[in-house]
């Protein structure tokens, strides 16, 4: 049966009496065993005056009222749209007027209100029968799954039922109704016929009638479809007031509701679009909605509430107050009976008074009991999730979600059974007629639209439930000053809504349902809003006190189990009468929040601790939807009251355990953060002052430390499941006076001591750590939305696991998510744009510290960090009123400033107020709340000429002439409020004085005397202050000393009424504030609401970086303290999480203060003082390790320290006396034994080695800072043993321990950790302590055995590296025993694993080669041996692995040992002997003839040993190997030579031949030379050698080295060109035998290359300087001989290159002397060196062989420089002045001069310009005329000179110029015919002139050929 066939069921019988409910109503019957007999109940209850507890004007049910308020005997006030009723018998009942409501309130306020005795007065139990009668009302089970049809749904017929049936039988034992269902008739009949037999009933005519009618139709059977019939005797009976007819009639109503007796017909099909009316004459016609006029008469539902409910008052008996508690409970919890709006608000006040008027306990639980279920009926009816244009029939009121309402994500509730309602199927599925569906207007993306606008909060407080628009209600006025409706939207709906505004939404019965949650909420929440008195405050059982707390019971409950209607977005309210739409929450909200903002600040516990559970509700689960007002709580009541003074240690506890459910949900946490620290609009940073809160607490110091027993742990992070909210579950009774609060805190044990909140705040630190951790290090990936289950977070899981909680534990489990929240906005969470935000605040915030601090300053850095745009006045201003946390001092000293830029800022800032309509007193208040008036008069007065200004300009209706009016007056009450409210003025000034000092200030004329008063009054009493700046001053006295102070002040709770002082006006504040808060949401500014949640684990890191240091002095804090293990371990886990995050995120400072301080704490430094505790931390710090090793990077140091240290202690407790450098002379005092023997325990010594075994897991960064800790932590070991015999090598095994576990990473990680460990080893290895060397070697040794097992490729250097340490150790370390020790590991190495050296070999030659230069020989030799041994056996597997060169180098190197000239000539023929043997090995390849350029065998292996000879020759010492070696490249190159190919020559003539000589270039290749000695030794011998060589070497081969003939020719230049005529001299040498030896070989390219030479040599060494005048100045000098000085280098040969010519001394600057000496020494070099090249040229010129192989040109070139050289020698000679100068200068012991270079120059000149002239070959007969060009001037001009010389003086000369006048003489007489006769007239007087002179034979000769040609030509002579 799919769908309940009404027809169908009306067959199906049901039972006689009604079956049970589907579960039993826990907590309730079980109290009805001590049910009372009725008529006692009257007795005792006249023992207390009590009266019933009447609406209020809103339509809410306040407490208990007092007692002298008069008896109202009228229920209900009936909502403005109900109807009037249309039944004559509903007695005409008497509204109160609103003179009572007032004196209600007023009493409310003043009177305390009866207290109940605290006993009842026993009574006689219960009869049986009464005792066995059941309390609770039962609705019918639903049959086989069919849902029973509900009141709106029926098929409809004309008249709206279903077609009577009529029966004969007129004896029916039961009534069909119009439903179908039946009804037992016994049921009816026996309460009518109790009724028609009593003596009521007799007595009134009306109540006889009805219930004969009734009892007939029953008997016929004709009551069932006629309810109203039926039901209106039992209606009269219960006016009677008899308790026996109440009680029938009760007890029969409540029955007949459970067989849906009293489901009416409704007369349309819809669902009712307005609530449904109250019965009674007073009901208001004010509906008027277009759909029906007419008024409609109250239905059945609300005349049967309206009866229940009246029979209530104060004196009703008890026994009737259960029915009447029975009878709403089963018609409330009716699922098809449906109450609604003002008569289910009539139902629920009624139980409440009955409850708080009961003195019965039975009563009072089952009345609680009942309202808990009927609110918790009232909430889960509504059904949410559900697109409201779905047929609301068709589905199950149950807590639903849909998909699109919710994220799938999110777990959904499924509430038990019992909250289920079935319905009846829709009205189409009936009958198939097609139906109006009542839809909602559709948005374009397919959501329903919710109206923008706000339901006017008024519309639905207004009168029970109505939603119309408001009715001119007296009290209108008075609500304005005190409900807090004003805070919701005040402006209500227009009066008429016009439906053709907007599509009218109609409303279904889910819509009924969800306000009917609304109402019901509403109603709750003002009454936890009634004030207490201060004697409810101190009695738990009075009235106000037990209203307060059942209805803040009630709200919570509300909170805990029924959340989803607060955050679903389709729980929306509609208004009837317009078409507003409002989403739940935000109707509710301001109540929620105002009842939490009155009652978090109650001094009362029970009250503050379900406040507080309250609040923890809202952020748990509302806080996407109330960001703003959680702030407000936060910032403004729960922050305060913990960090109040005056709050007691039980307030404290609660807030923290409340903090601490918040800690451990990381999601909540972190939006926390996100939502407030990091929004520029959130005032405060909340997440980080609670951190810093809860740190104080926990680090704060105890004032009296209790024992350790009677301090509980804090249960708070225990999980417990909660007590009291399942789903159905109702709070304990309040009859008593220990009210335990609800939630999964036990809060006794809590806060009873200093300990414990500190222990509580402790977990609150760590829980938070752990959340953070939680959140940020378990998942990489966003939390909300991890796809792969692998990866998931820990979060998650519980998450997930969460799915379907069971309401009734309702637990937070860490990570878990609240099951109930509201989705969270989908909005992208950008981890940087919330750094960039948070960044932004701090930067804003430190902005305004400056300013409070400097307001210049501050406002500087604002505008340069951009949050004040420009310099300008109107942006300053704008600034400074508009961003809050300014200080107002510091805002009125910077604008009262007298600078014109101050002042414009000033006179905007006023401008930007609004003081427009405003009284005056009113406008300077709230001027003045701007800013704090400063006190100096001038700034005072420049305020307020531009507030009168101001406010003239903005007001025009003022009693004002102008504005000098408004100064002067606004100066007056700025001093008048000085006047009346600084305690120092004594005399105050009064009324008529305040009138009479302002006379005469409007423009002349007085101001109306009555508004000076009327300002004078305001002022006085309520003086203008700071509204933020409030402080509060607590007016409590403090107690005066005497014995009447003592006596006045007994009793008196200082810090409890300090803080009542506090906290009301914290109260007051926020109130204040969420006023506005409303206000502006109801304009729509909702900008700062949106919400951000949490997904991305990044944002873990901000918050830990903002924390940091409070997270550190809280967990460091109670750790250094307490010797509690506890406290120890929770300390302990802090410190691991806290490290694990900052690894996780890499935070190096963090993390290095948490490590280092957890360091500490450990005390192995300090073994004496060591408790248990310190132990802890050590196993802390090594899990730590394990844990955390991939990121501790350089906080490892202290973890391998402490690990260091720890063996130590065990060394020390063992007895082992161990070395410590660092404590000389103090003894350490030992650790106790038992906590020696923990140190070796189990735990320890594991971990301890899993730092080391388990290295190998750590990641390739990661063990790089792990090796470097270690080998830090291991050097500190080495050094701190000193010398001793046993020094402390533990953390060295260990690093050879993880070396070992270690070797098989990548290459590339083990490099990089090798770099490290190598280092560490080469200084481990030079210690001076050889023990520690010894050590170190030979566990270096065992590593390279094992390393050298694994596989090197080719090119890699690996083990080249590996070995490094030994040639380290080699070099660095002088000890023969270690480097003995060091060829011994090698030599075994060699033995064990010479198959695997590959890169290994280079290393090997490497530590040989330093074993050359050892100072003991036994070290040389072995060393020697070993390479002679391998260069025997190994030489292939070298040539192989390419360490062939290292074979060379470590060769060469033996060749250069100075000390053992043996092993030296050894050596030298070792290398010489490789040669043949390289040549013939197959592996270097000379066999192969193509070779790619890098493999080219030439470079590889020839030059090496080229090299090793070179570098002998450079380096030797030995003058024998020297010469050896010399020998030996040179012959080698001679022998091999013709093999290289040319490219190879030249890289031996570049790289080895030329670089022999680079001494003579520069002075820095002189640094190889240890003495001046050696060198000139060096050059003496081996370079002049070596230079010989290379000549005949180029000789040899010069086909081949033509090319590098230009590189000879300058490295002879440079030879020739020194100071040092000695190598001068060898180099002209040499280029002669070049030349000479290579005559025929020369090209004519090469001709012109050596004669650029010559000219180069020629010009280099010419004399310039000689002429420098500068050089003749005298200069003052006791004049040491230049030539001595020059003499003494003559001992040492220095190669000096010469200085060039162009080196000219400025003119005018003057030379010292030594600096003239040197350049003097110079020029005598450079004569000296002239002359050498002018014979060099002179003995190459006349070298037959050399004269006929240069060409021509090249001749005449060399002819040129030769001119030059004998015309500088002339020109000198011929200048005596310049002569004598320098002779005087000390240049010379006798005059100087340059005879020699004139001569021997003209010599070679004319001889060979002779040659050239008579030479037949034709290219030098084309020369001829150059040639005589060159010689005839020169000829005559030597003539000429010889005929000026003398022979008496210049003998000397004469003798230097004879042989060259011969041969010119001879060359003359040689000219042919025509040439001679054309020289005839020059030569001829000169040669006459001659003839003058006594010469020498050879001239004469010459001029006798002369004259005797002469005679031929002239033809004086015939030829013979």
């Amino acid at each position: 049966m799919d769908s309940a066939d009404p027809i169908h069921e009306a067959s199906i019988p049901l039972p006689p009496s009604p079956p049970p409910h589907d579960e039993p109503m826990p907590n309730i019957l079980s109290h009805f065993a001590t049910m009372r007999d009725p008529g006692n109940e009257n007795r005792a209850r006249s023992t207390e005056p009590s009266t019933p507890v009447e609406r209020d004007s809103e339509g809410e049910f306040p407490p208990q009222l007092d007692a002298t308020t008069p008896t109202v005997t009228q229920a209900p006030t009936y909502p403005p749209d109900g109807p009037a009723p249309s039944e004559p018998s509903v007695q005409t009942l008497n509204a109160p007027s609103q003179d009572t409501y007032d004196h209600v309130r007023d009493s409310e306020d003043s009177a305390p209100p009866p207290t109940p005795p605290a006993k009842p007065v026993p009574s006689t139990p219960a009869s049986p029968a009464a005792r066995r009668e059941p309390i609770l009302p039962s609705s019918p089970r639903v049959a086989n799954g069919h849902f029973r049809p509900s009141v709106d749904s029926r098929p409809s017929t004309p008249n709206g039922r279903f077609p009577k049936r009529t029966s004969s039988d007129s004896h029916k034992r039961s009534l069909t109704l119009s439903k179908g269902n039946t009804v037992s008739v016994v049921l009816i009949s026996s309460a009518l016929e109790t009724i028609a037999s009593s003596k009521e009933a007799k007595r009134s005519a009306p109540l006889r009638e009805s219930v004969q009618h009734a009892l007939e139709m029953v008997k016929s059977g004709q009551g069932g479809d006629r309810p109203r019939d039926i039901f209106e005797p039992l209606r009269l009976a219960c006016e009677t007031r008899s308790e026996k007819l109440m009680i029938a009639s009760l007890d029969c109503i409540s029955k007949l509701i459970s067989y849906s007796f009293f489901s009416e017909a409704s007369s349309t099909p819809q669902a009712p679009n307005s609530p449904p009316p109250s019965p009674g004459p007073n009901s208001r016609n004010s509906i008027t909605n277009g759909s029906h006029a007419s008024p409609q008469p109250p239905s059945l539902v609300d005349l049967v509430v309206h009866t229940i409910t009246s029979c209530h008052n104060e004196s009703t008996p008890e026994t009737v107050s259960l029915q009447i508690v029975k009878a709403l409970l089963a018609l409330v919890l009716s699922p098809t009976v449906l109450v609604h709006q003002s008569s289910l608000l009539k139902a629920v006040r009624t139980v409440y008074n009955i409850f708080l008027l009961s003195i019965d306990p039975v009563n009072q639980t089952v009345a609680q009991g009942g309202l808990t279920q009927m609110v918790n009926h009232v909430f889960a009816r509504c059904q949410l999730g559900v697109s409201s244009f779905q047929s609301d029939s068709t589905t199950t009121l149950s807590v639903r979600e849909s998909d699109s309402g919710r994220s799938s994500k999110r777990p959904s509730v499924v509430l038990s059974p019992r909250n289920s309602i079935p319905l009846p199927p829709s009205p189409s599925a009936t009958n198939g007629s097609e139906e109006t569906v009542p839809t909602l207007v559709q948005e374009p993306d397919g959501t329903p639209a919710s109206a923008a606008s706000v339901v006017s909060a008024e519309g639905t407080s207004n009168g029970d439930a109505s939603d119309g628009p408001r009715s001119s209600d007296m009290n209108e006025s008075r609500r304005a000053t005190r409900e807090p409706s004003e805070y919701a939207a005040s402006e209500a709906v227009p009066e008429d809504g016009d439906p053709t505004d907007a599509v009218r939404h109609q409303l279904t019965t889910n819509d009924l349902f969800i306000k009917d949650a609304f109402l019901v909420f509403r109603a709750l929440c003002k009454l936890t809003m009634k004030p207490l008195n201060s004697e409810s405050e101190r009695d738990l059982k009075s009235h106000a006190m037990r209203s307060k707390l059942l209805s803040l019971h009630l709200v919570l409950m509300i909170l805990n189990s029924h959340m989803p209607i607060f955050v679903s977005p389709s729980a929306i309210i509609y208004s009837s009468s317009s078409n507003d739409a409002t989403p739940f929450i935000q109707a509710a909200n301001q109540y929620l929040c105002l009842a939490l903002s009155r009652n978090a600040v109650s001094p009362v516990p029970q009250v503050f601790e379900i406040s507080v559970e309250i609040f923890w509700r809202v952020i748990s689960g509302l806080r996407t939807k109330l960001k703003k007002e959680i702030e407000v709580l936060l910032h403004e009541i729960f922050i305060p009251i913990l960090e109040m003074k005056t709050s007691t240690l039980k307030q404290k506890a609660v807030i923290l355990s409340m903090l601490q459910r918040l800690c451990q949900d990381p999601q909540a946490l972190v939006e926390i953060y996100l939502n407030y620290d990091c929004d520029s609009e959130a005032v405060d940073n909340i997440y980080e002052h609670v951190m810093n809160i809860i740190s104080k607490i926990g680090t704060a110091p105890i004032s009296s430390v209790p024992q350790k027993t009677n301090d509980p742990n804090s249960p708070a992070l225990q999980p417990q499941t909660r007590q009291h909210h399942g789903s159905g579950q109702v709070p304990p009774s309040f009859s008593t006076a220990s009210l335990s609060i609800p939630g999964n805190v036990d809060v006794s044990t809590i806060g009873n001591s200093e300990a414990q909140l500190r222990r509580q705040g402790l977990e609150c630190l760590v829980a938070v750590l752990k959340s953070l951790v939680a959140w940020g290090t378990t998942s990489s990936s966003p939390p909300e939305h991890a796809s792969d289950p692998m990866t998931r977070s820990q979060v998650e899981e519980a998450r997930r696991d969460n799915l379907t909680p069971d309401v009734s534990t309702d637990r937070l489990s860490p990570g878990g998510t609240d099951p109930t929240r509201g989705p969270t906005p989908e909005l992208a969470d950008d981890p940087t744009k919330f750094e960039s935000a948070k960044q932004k605040k701090t930067t804003l915030l430190e902005g305004i510290k400056k300013f409070n601090f400097k307001p210049k300053r501050g406002i500087d850095f604002l505008i340069e960090t951009g949050f004040i745009p420009s310099r300008r006045p109107e942006d300053i201003a704008k600034f400074l009123l508009e961003t809050d946390g300014l200080n107002k001092s510091a805002i009125g000293e910077y604008l009262g400033e007298g600078d014109e830029e101050n002042i414009a800022i000033m006179h905007y800032f006023v401008d930007l107020m609004d003081l427009s309509n405003q009284p005056f007193v009113d406008a300077l208040r709230s001027f003045l709340q701007a800013f704090r008036l400063p006190g100096e008069a001038q700034k005072i007065d420049r305020y307020m000429l531009k507030f009168a200004e101001r406010y003239i300009a903005t007001n025009a209706n003022t009693p004002f002439a102008n504005a000098d009016t408004a100064y002067v007056l606004a100066y007056s009450t700025i001093m008048l409020n000085t006047d009346q409210h600084n305690p120092q003025v004594k005399n105050r000034m009064n009324k008529q004085l305040f009138v009479a000092n302002n006379r005469g200030i409007n423009d002349g004329q007085d101001l109306p005397e009555d508004y000076l008063g009327a300002i004078f009054d305001e002022i006085a009493s309520n003086e203008i202050r700071m509204k933020d700046e409030v402080e509060a001053v607590s007016t409590v006295v403090a107690p005066t000393p005497g014995i009447a102070g003592v006596l006045a002040n007994v009793g008196r709770d200082f810090q409890k009424e300090a803080y009542v002082m506090q906290s009301n006006n914290m109260a007051n504040k926020t109130e204040a504030l969420f006023r506005t808060l409303m206000r502006s949401q109801r304009r729509g500014t909702k900008s700062s609401e949106q919400f951000f949640s949490a997904s991305h684990f990044v944002h873990v890191r901000p918050m830990f970086e903002v924390a940091w240091i409070p997270f550190l002095a809280g967990l460091s804090g109670p750790l250094q303290d307490t010797d509690d293990l506890e406290v120890v371990e929770l300390c302990l886990e802090g410190f691991k999480a806290a490290i694990r995050i900052a690894c996780f995120f890499d935070l190096e400072l963090e993390r290095n203060a948490f490590v280092s301080t957890l360091g500490k704490f450990t005390f192995l430094n300090n073994l004496g003082e060591m408790k248990t505790k310190n132990m802890e931390a050590i196993k802390a710090l090594l899990d730590v390790a394990v844990t955390e090793g991939n990121h501790l990077k350089a906080s490892w140091r202290e973890v391998l320290t402490c690990v260091s240290q720890l063996e130590h202690m065990q060394l020390i407790s063992s007895g082992v006396d161990v070395p410590d450098a660092g404590r000389k002379g103090r003894s350490r005092k030992p650790p106790t034994e038992e906590l020696a023997n923990e140190s070796r325990s189990t735990h320890i010594t594991v971990a301890a080695d899993m730092v080391f075994s388990l290295s190998h897991y750590l990641s390739g960064t990661a063990i790089v800072d792990f090796v470097r800790a270690l080998c830090d932590v291991s050097w500190e070991e080495i050094q701190s043993s000193g010398l001793s015999q046993h020094p402390r090598l533990f953390s060295l095994q260990k690093l050879v321990e993880i070396s070992y576990y270690n070797m098989n990473r990548i290459r590339l990680e083990w490099s990089n950790m090798w770099d490290i460990l190598g280092e560490h080893f080469n200084q481990v290895c030079c210690h001076k302590n050889p023990h520690v060397g010894f050590f170190a070697l030979d566990a270096l040794r065992q590593l390279a055995m094992r390393f050298l097992e694994k596989e090197e490729l080719a090119h890699f250097k690996f083990q080249k590296d590996f070995l490094r340490p030994f040639e380290y150790t080699m070099i660095h370390n002088s000890n023969p025993d270690i480097r003995d020790m060091v060829l011994q590991c090698l030599q075994q190495m060699i033995q064990a694993r010479v198959h695997n050296l590959r890169s290994g070999w280079r290393t090997m030659f490497a530590v040989f080669s330093a074993a050359s230069k050892a100072a003991t020989e036994r070290i040389a030799n072995s060393a020697f041996e070993i390479v002679t041994r391998l260069n025997k056996e190994h030489f292939s597997a070298i040539v192989r692995h390419g360490s062939f060169v290292d074979l060379t180098v470590c060769i060469t190197d033996f060749c250069k040992v100075s000390k053992y000239q043996k092993i030296s000539l050894l050596a030298i023929a070792m290398l010489r002997d490789i040669i043949p043997t390289m040549l013939e090995c197959p592996d270097c390849g000379f066999k192969e003839t193509n070779h790619s350029a890098t493999d080219d065998p030439m470079i590889k292996y020839w030059f090496p040993v080229l090299f090793g000879f070179y570098d002998v020759i450079m380096n030797g010492e030995d003058l024998e190997v020297r010469r050896l070696a010399l020998d030996s490249l040179f012959s080698t190159l001679k022998t091999y030579g013709s093999t290289y190919p040319v490219e190879f020559w030249d890289t031996v003539c570049q790289e080895l031949l030329f670089p022999i000589f680079a001494v003579l270039k520069s002075s820095q290749d002189l640094s190889r030379f240890s003495t001046q000695e050696d060198m000139s030794v060096w050059l003496s011998t081996t370079m002049i050698q070596a230079l010989r060589n290379l000549i005949d070497l180029y000789t040899f081969y010069f086909e081949t080295l033509e090319r590098f003939l230009d590189g000879l020719l300058d490295l002879l230049c440079v030879c020739i060109c020194q100071e040092n005529d000695t190598l001068a001299r060898i180099g002209t040498s040499c280029l002669q035998q070049l030349l000479e030896s290579n005559v025929k070989k020369l090209s004519a390219a090469r001709w012109e290359r050596v004669a650029t030479t010559f000219v180069k040599l020629f010009r280099t060494t010419t004399p310039h300087q000689l002429f420098d005048e500068s050089l003749r100045v005298e200069i003052d000098s006791n004049g040491v001989d230049l030539q001595e000085a020059s003499d003494s280098n003559d001992q040492a040969m220095v190669p000096a290159p010469l200085s060039p010519n162009s080196e000219q001394p400025k003119a005018g600057t003057r030379i010292s002397l030594n600096e003239r000496r040197r350049i003097f020494r110079q020029i005598i070099v450079k004569c000296v060196l002239q002359l050498l090249l002018i014979e060099t040229t002179n003995d190459l010129l006349r070298n037959d062989e050399v004269y006929t192989t240069i060409p021509p040109e090249h001749l005449l070139r060399l002819m040129g420089v030769l001119d030059h050289s004998y015309q500088f020698a002339r020109m000198f000679n011929d200048d005596k002045e310049l002569r004598t100068g320098l002779w005087k200068v000390g240049f010379m012991k006798h005059l100087p001069n340059l005879l020699k270079q004139e001569s021997s120059s003209a010599s070679t000149l004319v001889h060979v310009l002779l040659r050239m002239y008579y030479d037949p070959r034709p290219e030098h007969q084309a020369a001829r005329p150059q040639v005589a060009d060159r010689l005839m001037p020169l000829g005559l001009g030597v003539l000429q000179d010889f005929n000026k010389l003398r022979l008496d003086t210049q003998a000397k000369n004469v003798a230097a110029w004879t042989p060259v006048v011969a041969e010119i003489l001879q060359g003359f007489v040689k000219f042919d015919d025509k040439a001679f006769t054309r020289y005839l007239p020059a030569v001829y007087p000169l040669a006459t002139d001659l003839l003058s002179r006594e010469m020498a034979p050879e001239i004469r000769e010459g001029l006798r050929e002369y004259f005797m040609r002469v005679g031929y030509i002239q033809g004086i002579v015939e030829r013979s």
